[in-house]
């Protein structure tokens, strides 16, 4: 690794290119994880576009709620098509290696979605909120503007953290190691490749990950704390099944994104294990995005009918 570091380096001081580590020295291992990742990543792919379209396309959807659910499933594509490629091609070849500025860009479109999903998630759970708790205000409350001004700041929010952190960790030289314990250009392991006291970026990144990923869920857990309170002393048990089904959905894929991607970002550096980051990677990166179609499929009656509506049209249109 020294040699080829050398050789990447071109007689600069600071590493120009990096290495990804490998996933496994035996083959059919590496090809059993490729497709079992490349069919997940299709999964994903496919029921986030189709989810998306189906709302785009379907009038009775022009909702808040399912305008946020089709921001969410464009902020899932663009998520997983920021690692999932990369990690694909590093898996069946030696060309495992990616550009400073190629990892600097991975890292800002990461960051950049995965923040942004965020944001958009506290979002969901107000609309939710407001609906249950306010619903006589809520046509007011959760107009077109409104709900266009909270998915542009779920955006913007996304878009400066990315920015920011990224110019941050690779204004930073890097002497070597260029190999990277991990699938793809993450945060903290690009920091332990850095030279000198990294004290400081570290703990910008902590803070950022304690602001963007504690704070919108403090507010998701608020405001599911009203819910219940309202769900509760609803009179009627049709009323409050059906303000339950609502939520349901939203609440699994938070427990989903925030679980693995709290263990991850919010523990001690002492406590972190490449092998155990490598595994919450793989499981907020590739599997949380291949299950929200399905959750929201299986568990909203709505969603539901307008895939199959919307399936039904692509059919005649082929046949015709």
């Amino acid at each position: 690794m020294n040699l080829t570091c050398s050789l990447w380096q071109d007689n600069s001081p600071s590493v120009k290119h990096f290495a990804f580590a490998k996933f496994s020295e035996v083959p059919e291992q590496c090809s059993l994880l490729f497709t079992l990742i490349l069919l997940m990543f299709s999964a994903s792919l496919t029921g986030n576009a189709l989810i998306a379209l189906a709302i785009r396309t379907n009038p009775a959807l022009h909702t808040p709620m399912y305008f946020f659910l089709a921001n969410l499933s464009l902020l899932e594509i663009g998520y997983t098509c920021s690692v999932i490629p990369k990690m694909l091609q590093s898996l069946v070849s030696e060309a495992r290696g990616i550009s400073r500025e190629g990892c600097a860009t991975q890292m800002f479109f990461f960051t950049f979605f995965g923040i942004s999903e965020c944001c958009l998630l506290a979002a969901m759970a107000f609309d939710r909120y407001v609906a249950i708790c306010s619903p006589l205000h809520y046509a007011r409350r959760m107009s077109h503007g409104v709900c266009a001004q909270l998915a542009v700041v779920s955006w913007g929010v996304g878009c400066m953290v990315g920015l920011g952190q990224t110019s941050y960790i690779f204004s930073l030289n890097f002497c070597g190691p260029c190999e990277i314990d991990h699938f793809f250009c993450d945060l903290p392991p690009i920091l332990a490749l850095a030279c000198g006291d990294t004290s400081h970026n570290e703990a910008a990144v902590f803070v950022a990950a304690v602001l963007c990923i504690s704070s919108p869920f403090f507010l998701i857990v608020a405001s599911y704390g009203r819910v219940l309170a309202a769900v509760l002393i609803m009179p009627s048990p049709e009323g409050r099944q059906k303000a339950l089904s609502t939520c349901s959905s939203h609440l699994l894929v938070v427990t989903l994104f925030y679980g693995s991607g709290s263990v991850t970002y919010l523990r001690p550096k002492a406590s972190h294990s490449p092998g155990i980051d490598k595994l919450l990677a793989l499981f907020y990166t590739v599997l949380t995005s291949t299950l929200n179609p399905i959750i929201y499929s299986l568990r909203n009656k709505e969603v539901k009918a307008a895939l199959q509506r919307t399936l039904g049209k692509k059919k005649l249109l082929t046949r015709g």
